[in-house]
């Protein structure tokens, strides 16, 4: 019967191993996608603004 335990033990840490690993994807997409959100931000500021004058 002791194996059927370690089993279920094994199983919730799988369980819990899998949920921190999801979290952390999550959270590091997230993460750079804010990343990518502030680098086109800071390349759009740089920018000059187009000349309108060549109309």
């Amino acid at each position: 019967m002791a194996h059927f335990a370690y089993a279920a033990v094994m199983a919730e840490t799988q369980d819990e191993k899998k949920a921190r690993l999801a979290q952390a994807l999550r959270d590091n997409l997230r993460r750079r996608k804010a990343q990518s959100r502030d680098a086109v931000r800071e390349e759009a500021a740089a920018m000059p603004p187009p000349d309108r004058s060549r109309r």
